[in-house]
Formats: C-alpha cells, structure tokens, sequence
C-alpha cells in the first residue's frame, strides 16, 4: 500500500475524530478530551509516517 494512501487514511480519522471532539465538548468534556488526545495521535502518525 503507498504511504500517501497511509497518511490520507489517518489524516481523515483526525478529522472524524476532531468533529468528534467539537460535537462532544459541551456535553462531555472528559470524552471529548480523549477524542483530542487520539485526534493528535492520528496527526503525528501521519507526520511520521511521511517523514
């Protein structure tokens, strides 16, 4: 599988999990945070990946 479709395929869960976050902030926050956390998670996977 070429890294680009690797690092597109994570880069896309961050956005699923970011819109995760902004939906749950006002309700659950600890929930959202864990969102975030696995959010940045997802981003620097794909930053390393490419790199």
């Amino acid at each position: 599988m070429p890294k680009e479709v690797v690092v597109i395929g994570l880069l896309a869960l961050a956005g699923f999990l970011a819109g995760g976050v902004y939906t749950t902030w006002k309700t659950a926050k600890v929930m959202a945070v864990v969102l975030l956390v696995l959010a940045l998670v997802a981003v620097g996977g794909a930053v390393l990946w490419l790199l």
